[in-house]
Parts: C-alpha cells; structure tokens; sequence
C-alpha cells in the first residue's frame, strides 16, 4: 500500500513538474517574445524574465531581438549616362514593433531579408539613375547614403523593422566601362601632366633668360670696375715712374735699358742684329750711356 502512494506520488510529481514547465516561459534580454491564444495574437510586450500562460491554451513564439545582418546580393544598376555599375550593399537591421513583424512578416525572418534587398534595390535604383559614374564613385556616395538610410528607415517602419544602418560596400564597373572609365583618366592625367610641364618650361625659360640677363649685367660692370681699376693703376704707375724720373734721370734710363736687355735677351738662343753705335748699346759702351755728368 505505501508503496502504491510513492508511485503515484512520483507520478503526482512528474505532472506536475510537466504542467508548471507547460505553464511558464522565460524571456532573455536579447529576446522578444509573442504569446498566442488558440492561434490568435494575444501580447508581445514581455520584458526579460519569467511569465506564465495557460498549458494548451496559450503558445508562445520567441524572435532574435539583436542587430541582424543582411549582405545583399551585387546588383547593376544604371546611371544617369545609361552605363551600368555593379553594386554591393549591406543592411543593418532588427526588430523594432513585434506584433507589426508578426503580422507584415509572419515573423520569418527570410520575408524580411527579402523585403528589405527589394527596397535597397529600388532606393538605390532611384538614387543612380540621377547621377553620372564619376558622382557615385567619388562625390555623391556620402549622400546617397544618407538618403537610402532617411528612405528606408521610414519604409521599413511600416513592417516592424528597425533600420540601424545601410552602407554600400563597394561598387564596380563592367569591364567595358571600367576600360572607358580608364582611358578617359589617362587622357585626363596625360594632359593635366603635358600642362603641367608646359609651366614648367616656361618658368625655366624665363629663369633661364633671367639669369643670363644677370650674368651679362653682372661681367659687364665687372669689365666696367676692371677698366677703371687698370686705368687708376697705370695712372699710379706713370705718376711713379714721373716722379722716380725726376729724381734721377739716369740711374731710369739704365733701369729701363736693363730691363730691356732682360726682356730681349731672355733665352740663350736669342739673337738680335743692330749696329753697333745703335741707341740700345749705349749702356755697352758708357756707365752713363752718353749721358754728361753732372759737375
């Protein structure tokens, strides 16, 4: 007989413990969760931590509460020139309204990866094809992203998503256009570089006129200087053989024979061929080379 109690008791027990984990439900902080009733929407807003429902009655769903990724699919679009450019684009997302994404979404969260690519594509569909490659390259990026990101979060709203982010990854073009693309900044370089040596050489050149002007100002005031400095220094020196001169007339005149003779006479094959009475002897035959003397 007690043995029979324990039995029932442990299954008493067993159903128990089976209906309070029927009867209860945990929601964590990364979590949102949904309670149905008979299939029909019944709450959503629970915060983390432990609810209650009734076993049978009500069923409850959970979704992922964190930022989620979607890395959409290359797509081309065209531009403003009717030339296509391949773009890649990533969404940041997550849910925002959870009784909206249950109803727009069915709470799957491929219809709303699926339904967010859509609206990228047509946001960034409208957005290049008001704009030339060149713009969506370099200039307009910053501003087609702001906004895609102003479009989409307002969109998005209407299905419970909250939009955290949309950046294009990158954007490539088709190997038609990229070799386009590429001639054309080759001819653009080519010419901004042709330019640029054009100055160049026509800043050389007018340096180079101006240091040649320079240097023929400059050797002719030196000519100029040198002139005056000779003249001032045969001017010196005549006034110095003038006033030697004066002070003895002879022992000039047998200077200048002397160095006369040295200047003649200054190798050992030289030969000069005078008379013998000539001027230039006179030294030769008199100390004071005719001179008188002087009482």
């Amino acid at each position: 007989m007690n043995a029979n109690k324990t039995i029932l008791s442990v299954i008493a027990a067993a159903i128990f413990i089976g209906l309070l984990s029927k009867a209860t439900f945990i929601v964590r902080e990364n979590e949102l969760a949904i309670k149905f009733q008979l299939g029909e929407f019944v709450k959503a807003d629970y915060q983390p931590g432990l609810h209650f429902m009734v076993p049978f009655l009500h069923n409850v769903k959970k979704f992922d509460k964190r930022v989620l990724s979607l890395d959409a699919t290359p797509v081309p679009y065209l531009t403003l020139e009717k030339k296509n450019v391949i773009v890649d684009s990533f969404i940041k997302w997550r849910i925002g309204d959870i009784e909206t994404y249950y109803r727009t979404m069915r709470g799957q969260e491929f219809r709303a990866s699926e339904r967010l690519g859509k609206l990228v594509q047509e946001g960034l569909r409208n957005e290049f094809a008001r704009r030339t490659i060149q713009e969506v390259i370099s200039g307009d990026r910053a501003e087609i992203m702001r906004d895609m990101n102003t479009r989409l979060i307002t969109q998005a709203k209407d299905f419970g998503i909250d939009v955290v982010d949309v950046r294009i990854k990158r954007i490539e073009l088709p190997p038609e256009v990229s070799e386009s693309v590429y001639k054309r900044m080759r001819a653009e370089r080519e010419r901004i570089a042709a330019d640029w040596r054009s100055r160049g050489s026509e800043e050389a050149e007018k340096k180079r006129a101006a240091a040649d002007r320079e240097r023929t100002i400059i050797l002719a005031n030196a000519t100029r200087d040198a002139q005056l400095l000779r003249g001032d220094g045969d001017a010196s020196a005549a006034d110095i053989y003038a006033r030697v001169y004066g002070q003895n007339q002879e022992f000039y005149r047998f200077y200048r024979s002397i160095d006369s003779y040295r200047q003649v006479f200054n190798q050992q094959n030289d030969m000069l061929v005078l008379d013998a009475n000539s001027d230039f002897f006179r030294f030769f035959k008199d100390q004071l080379g005719g001179a008188v003397k002087q009482p």
